[in-house]
């Protein structure tokens, strides 16, 4: 009987975990359609509708079984193709609510690409795109991970996904956005960095507030099933959050004369990236200085990335998702000291190891996806082409690429 009510609670709990993971789609949404220009709603909200439908057959009928099927060399899966009715979960949870909660990560990686992309690429190519990643990109690295692969034979670790899910989007995203090439008007003839402001920063308020609450589902979900751990996650969650709040809000202020709201936004969200991965691990405090260093990071990365690399990510879902996710993997061989067994960070006596296994575990995938993502982009470039062609970007993807304008009378005066 205890057996049973446990597998019941857990299925429920991995069930609402999962819903609030899917809602994050619509923050992603909302953020990215406020981070850029009017005349591109239709267009961005339309990728991310479509991210999730395409990722559930994708991963259904391969992805999952390349990341948690029998694994070959601890490289990828090789059974529980199509649905995946068959999976052992140990008999503490419905293997059917395993298989959608790994979906929804499925389709938050897929969809943190479209906003570093955002108004210059061919809808058909970006839909491409995220078939791929769904299909084949995520689910390898992610077998690495979590699905007994080599990475983690090796020791290691990522909770909730720093690395396995925004990473991997962020890395295909910093490849994505550097084949398709920087916005119209973006950069001076001299190279110089043109601020393009955002949209709607109501919007992208929202966005941002719809995904922090989409992290109780990610995070504490990520326990598959609902004990101490799971209440622990919570916590070092919302510290995480803060963390990035406060200094993501000082280091503008420091930086720019101004807080600048925009940046706020994604140092909240850099915060909550970088605390996923060690979210079980990590004790409270420890929690809310990860999360004060993805705030600290996200402002210097959108910087660098900008201006330096001269990459156009109008959204900054590069740093977001990548520059705080490596922080946040391998601030878990740093700070590890709960929930532990026989291993944990560099700050509570265990040594480098777990630090240098993390620091490996970033590199690897960093490598693997950059590499996969750069073949599927410059295939895609060479045959069906990725961007727009002038005249579409100028007046906007809405009208050229799905025939309607998000705001019809401002857009139209805007052409005019």
């Amino acid at each position: 009987m205890e057996a049973e009510t446990t597998y019941w609670v857990n299925t429920i709990w991995v069930l609402v975990a999962g819903i609030l993971v899917f809602f994050m789609q619509s923050g992603f949404a909302l953020l990215e359609a406020g981070l850029t220009r009017p005349k591109n709603t239709i267009n961005i909200l339309s990728k991310n509708v479509l991210d999730f439908g395409i990722a559930t057959v994708a991963y259904a009928v391969l992805g999952f079984g390349l990341m948690y099927g029998d694994s070959f060399n601890g490289l990828w899966g090789t059974s529980l193709f199509g649905l995946p009715t068959g999976y052992d979960t140990g008999g503490t949870l419905d293997p059917g609510i395993f298989f959608f909660f790994q979906l929804v990560f499925a389709g938050a990686t897929a969809t943190i690409v479209s906003g570093a992309m955002a108004e210059r690429t061919k809808f058909q190519s970006y839909l491409l795109y995220s078939l791929f990643i769904s299909l084949l990109i995520y689910p390898v690295a992610g077998h690495w991970i979590w699905g007994g692969g080599w990475l983690s034979q090796l020791g290691f670790h990522d909770f909730a996904g720093s690395t396995a899910v925004h990473s991997v989007g962020a890395w295909a995203a910093l490849v994505g956005a550097s084949v398709v090439g920087p916005r119209i008007g973006k950069y001076t003839k001299d190279g110089k960095a043109r601020a393009i402001p955002a949209g709607n920063i109501f919007m992208a308020t929202l966005g941002m507030f719809i995904l922090w609450l989409g992290w109780y589902g990610f995070n504490p979900g990520s326990e598959l099933g609902f004990d101490g751990v799971t209440l622990h996650t919570v916590v070092t969650t919302t510290l995480g959050a803060a963390g990035g709040m406060l200094a993501s809000l000082f280091t503008t202020w420091k930086r720019y004369g101004k807080p600048d709201l925009s940046m706020i936004l994604n140092g909240i969200l850099g915060g909550l990236v970088a605390i996923t991965s060690g979210c079980a691990w990590v004790s409270f405090w420890p929690a809310f200085i990860i999360g004060v260093l993805g705030g600290v990071a996200v402002v210097f990365s959108v910087e660098f990335i900008d201006k330096k690399l001269k990459v156009d990510d109008p959204v900054g879902a590069i740093s977001v998702h990548g520059t705080c996710g490596a922080i946040g993997t391998i601030c878990v061989g740093l700070f590890a000291s709960v929930n532990t067994d026989g291993w944990g960070g560099l700050f509570y006596g265990y040594g480098a190891e777990q630090l240098g296994i993390q620091v490996l575990g970033v590199l690897a995938v960093f490598g693997f996806t950059v590499g996969a993502s750069f073949i599927l982009f410059k295939t895609i470039d060479k045959t069906i082409g990725l961007r727009v062609s002038a005249k579409e970007e100028i007046e906007g993807l809405d009208i050229h690429e799905h025939g309607a304008e998000a705001y019809p009378d401002f857009v139209t005066q805007e052409r005019e």
